[in-house]
């Protein structure tokens, strides 16, 4: 490189920190208004732990292999095909011995649902999984495990849900205007619940974690079509959520990865203004996201703990695990007793974890203005959504055109080390839209695999 082209050495760190601080508001997930918050919808009376549409039919044994494991398989099934018709469904089968199954093999099915813009090829969206896992453990006799994992099942099942009509509207607008976001890397959503989880006997690399462990190296094993915008279906994970043992009164969630603490102080900005708006229904005097003022070179030097990311973790996915788990106080008392059932669920903890998600998850969508508010005088029409959308767009391309020309501030001419005040006042702008501009960012194919009966 001619020495006329160097970007002079003085300003490299300035360079890369204005990178990196303008790429982190681009890629971040746009606001929903307090309006929003106070208007998602609840779940009502589908988490009763009797009756329940979404919960009740998980609480029971789920052993992998057993039939009560395939009766809540076909639970998620039916929901899924029922009430989101145009998610993608599909049943990943494996087998392996067991410490307990005296060399035959038992059978893990992973169920894994995915919703992605109806104009994308498989290869080029991002998604955000959501994922927990629904098996129990076989020991004690009759273990329901509600916090391990069936609550969280059903918040995910919920979440979606709630956002899903807003999603469509968003796509169809998108759509019918021709205005495909091109800028931005095509974004769907992805819900995974894992088989196996629970150790046969004794916790060890090779009895735990059957289920994810299948996955991940199947998934690492898949290569999507040339000239696609990811490999294969584990790049094309932009952030695994993995959900675990919540339910339990007053939990307590720690950041485990740095790279993903932007996204874990997302969730507990969330859960802040949840309380202020006075929308949650738990009683805690403490916050749940207990690190979000931490910096993310200085979290837990544990590193996290075992659990189904470990797997995915290991071929470079972006982990955010939500589990119940300080090392002040362990787990949360019913952690792996028989006193770990319905009964002992916070229901009011659970209902606020799932609306805490579908915030999560309509954020990450960039779904604001486009939840019908049933206090609002008339819905936002198909047009002016796309409108609303072609501005937002319209700001991202002005940012980019305008961030192209930054490097030439620094390279060329006697103003090497000076950025023109247009330039930044296009950045400033920029970065002042993330947040104050207001409501921007406004195949169905069923599965072959046919599940147990």
């Amino acid at each position: 490189m001619s020495p006329a082209y160097r970007i002079p050495p003085g300003n490299v760190s300035l360079w890369l920190g204005l990178l990196v601080m303008l790429l982190a508001c681009v890629e971040a997930y746009e606001k929903i208004s307090d309006k929003t918050l106070t208007e998602l919808l609840r779940p009502n009376n589908d988490f009763d732990i009797h009756n329940g549409a979404l919960l009740s039919p998980i609480l029971r044994t789920r052993v992998p292999g057993t039939p009560g494991s395939t009766a809540v398989l076909n639970h998620f099934a039916d929901f899924f095909r029922t009430t989101l018709p145009k998610w993608t469904i599909e049943v990943h089968n494996s087998t392996a011995t067991t410490p307990l199954s005296k060399g035959k093999e038992v059978p893990f099915r992973n169920f894994i649902a995915t919703r992605d813009p109806p104009w994308a090829s498989v290869g080029d969206v991002g998604r955000l999984t959501l994922v927990a896992h629904y098996d129990s453990k076989i020991e004690p006799e009759g273990f329901i495990g509600a916090i391990d994992s069936a609550a969280p099942c059903a918040i995910i099942m919920h979440a979606m849900r709630s956002i899903d009509a807003a999603l469509e509207k968003k796509w169809s607008a998108l759509k019918e205007q021709g205005l495909y976001d091109y800028l931005d890397e095509e974004r769907g959503l992805q819900v995974i619940f894992l088989d196996g989880e629970e150790a046969f006997q004794d916790w060890t690399a090779t009895d735990s974690l059957y289920g994810a462990r299948a996955l991940a190296t199947h998934w690492d094993d898949q290569v999507y079509p040339a000239m696609s915008e990811f490999k294969g279906p584990l790049s094309s994970i932009s952030l695994f959520v993995l959900l675990d043992l919540l339910g339990s009164k007053s939990p307590t969630i720690q950041s485990w990865y740095e790279t993903t603490h932007w996204a874990y102080q997302s969730l507990g900005e969330l859960e802040k203004r949840f309380k202020t708006l006075k929308q949650f229904k738990s009683a805690s005097a403490n916050p749940w996201f207990v690190d979000t003022k931490k910096d993310g070179h200085k979290l837990s030097p544990m590193g996290g703990i075992q659990d189904d990311h470990l797997p995915f973790l290991a071929k470079g996915v972006e982990i955010l695990h939500l589990i119940d788990f300080a090392s002040f106080k362990g787990f949360p008392p019913v952690w792996h007793t028989i006193d770990d059932d319905g009964e002992h669920l916070d229901l009011d903890a659970v209902e606020d974890w799932s609306m805490l998600v579908t915030a999560f998850a309509a954020e990450w969508m960039e779904l604001e203005g486009y939840f019908d508010h049933p206090s609002a005088p008339s819905p936002r029409s198909d047009d002016e959504s796309a409108e609303l959308e072609a501005l937002r767009m319209d700001r991202k391309t002005e940012f980019f055109f305008t961030f192209c020309y930054i490097p030439n501030a620094f390279i060329h001419g006697p103003m090497a080390y000076i950025l023109t005040l247009e330039i930044w006042t296009s950045i400033f702008s920029f970065l002042a839209s993330c947040t104050d501009f207001d409501s921007v960012s406004p195949r169905q194919h069923q599965s072959s695999t046919k599940l147990m009966n």
